[in-house]
C-alpha cells in the first residue's frame, strides 16, 4: 500500500488540478426528477458536487471547483460536505459563495477542520445518524476505504457519504468508499451518485457491482476522475444494464474541461 504521506500528497496536486480546469467550465444540463412535492432538479457541477433543487430549497453538496462554478445559482440552504480532502472541503469556494443561511451538515472531522465563521451553523451527523430539517432527512451513511486499515485515505467513520429523503425519493450520495458492506446493504435507493477513481476510491467494475447489490431506480457516475484520467463510465454503464436492465445509469459530462 502507498504510505499515507504519498497518496495525500498526490490528492492535493490533483485536487489543484481539477479545480483549475474545471472551475469556468460550462455546467452540465440539470436533470429532473419528480417527487410527492414537486420536481427534484439535479445540478452536476464538477468531480464530487452537485446542487439540488427541491421544495424551494437549494441543497449543495461538496462545493468545490470555485465559486464561479455555481454562477447563476440559488444560494444554498443546507450544505452537504463529506470528507475532510480539498475536493470536498474546499474553504475557498465556500469563501466565494453566499452560504451565511445555510445549514453545513458535516461529520465531525469537517467541522474541526471548517473556518470559524461557519461554526455557528455547524450540524455534526456521525455515521448512522439522522437530521429531519427542512422537510427533508438527512442520514449519514458509512464511506471508506478497503481493506481496512489505520493509513487508509478514506478511514471508517471519518467520512460520511448521505442518503436524503426528498418528498419520498430517497437519494444517496456515496462520497469517497468502495464497494463496502453499507453500501450494499441500501435499500430502497430511488436515485445514487456513485464514485468511482483509483487509487482513492473504487474502479468502475467494483462500483458497478456494488450498484447491482443495492439496485437503485436511477444511478449517476460522479467523482471519476483519478490519477490516470477519467474512468471508464462507459464501461461501468455497460456492466450494470447488462446485468440489470431496471437500473437507468445517467452519464453526465462532470468535467466539462477535461480533454
Amino acid at each position: 500500500m502507498k504510505s499515507t504521506f504519498l497518496l495525500t500528497a498526490a490528492l492535493a496536486v490533483f485536487a489543484v488540478q481539477a479545480q483549475a480546469q474545471t472551475a469556468a467550465a460550462p455546467l452540465a444540463a440539470p436533470d429532473q426528477i419528480a417527487t410527492k412535492k414537486g420536481p427534484l432538479t439535479v445540478q452536476p457541477i464538477t468531480h464530487g458536487s452537485v446542487v439540488f433543487t427541491w421544495n424551494g430549497k437549494t441543497i449543495y453538496v461538496d462545493p468545490y471547483g470555485g465559486a464561479e462554478a455555481y454562477a447563476g445559482l440559488a444560494a444554498p440552504d443546507v450544505i452537504l460536505i463529506t470528507d475532510i480532502h480539498g475536493d470536498h472541503l474546499d474553504p475557498k469556494t465556500l469563501a466565494g459563495l453566499s452560504v451565511g443561511k445555510a445549514l453545513m451538515v458535516v461529520p465531525k472531522a469537517v467541522a474541526e477542520k471548517l473556518p470559524a465563521e461557519y461554526q455557528a451553523q455547524v450540524r455534526i451527523l456521525n455515521n448512522g445518524q439522522r437530521l429531519d430539517t427542512l422537510g427533508m432527512s438527512v442520514s449519514a451513511v458509512a464511506m471508506y476505504n478497503l481493506p481496512e486499515a489505520a493509513d487508509a485515505m478514506h478511514t471508517k467513520g471519518r467520512g460520511n457519504g448521505y442518503v436524503l429523503n426528498l418528498g419520498g425519493k430517497n437519494v444517496y450520495l456515496s462520497g469517497d468508499t468502495e464497494d463496502v458492506a453499507e453500501m450494499r446493504a441500501l435499500k430502497n435507493i430511488d436515485v445514487a451518485f456513485v464514485c468511482m477513481n483509483l487509487p482513492y476510491t473504487m474502479d468502475a467494475d467494483q462500483a458497478a457491482q456494488g450498484v447491482l447489490a443495492f439496485k437503485p431506480g436511477i444511478v449517476y457516475p460522479y467523482h471519476y476522475r483519478g490519477q490516470n484520467g477519467l474512468s471508464d463510465v462507459d464501461g461501468f454503464k455497460k456492466t450494470v444494464t447488462t446485468a440489470n436492465k431496471k437500473i437507468d445509469v445517467r452519464l453526465r459530462n462532470w468535467y466539462p474541461a477535461a480533454k
